[in-house]
């Protein structure tokens, strides 16, 4: 099946066979490394990107579903004048250890600020719950994006 979208902000295009998930679209065809495969199960995070801005878990999703939508990844994020907020929050507060969880997260918190630019600590704990970091930096994460939000207001 030949396939169209919008990925991280420009035009995507793959033929994709029958049983292929987006996220073997991805970083396969596409040759993107952000999304990364965790359980397969749609219950880590670690595949985790944005369909039409909300986010979603793409290990399961078929490749289909992103036909003439919006798809983002972590590599969307930053520009190559300098990194996203929360990329430099999350550098900044030392969220990260092993990085397997972090493009997920932070996908879905740069969607969480867009919905809410001024979250409240239960909102970013919310935001991040279908998440699991096994390094314990969770405490961290939820700082770098409170940080963030407070930097990109100002």
């Amino acid at each position: 099946m030949r396939l169209a979208f919008t990925l991280n902000g420009a035009t995507a295009a793959l033929e994709a066979p029958e049983g292929m998930t987006l996220l073997q679209a991805l970083r396969g065809p596409l040759g993107l490394s952000g999304p990364r495969f965790g359980c397969g199960a749609e219950a880590c995070g670690a595949c985790y990107v944005t369909l039409d801005g909300q986010p979603q878990p793409s290990c399961a999703l078929p490749a289909e579903a992103a036909q003439g939508r919006q798809v983002g990844t972590v590599e969307g994020l930053g520009t190559p004048a300098g990194p996203h907020p929360l990329q430099a929050a999350f550098l900044m507060e030392q969220a990260g250890q092993c990085g397997w969880c972090l493009s997920g997260i932070l996908v879905s918190a740069a969607a969480l600020l867009r919905r809410n630019p001024a979250p409240d600590e239960a909102a970013v704990r919310a935001a991040l719950e279908p998440h699991l970091c096994r390094c314990g930096a969770q405490n961290r994460m939820i700082r770098a994006v409170l940080c963030a939000a407070k930097e990109m207001r100002a």
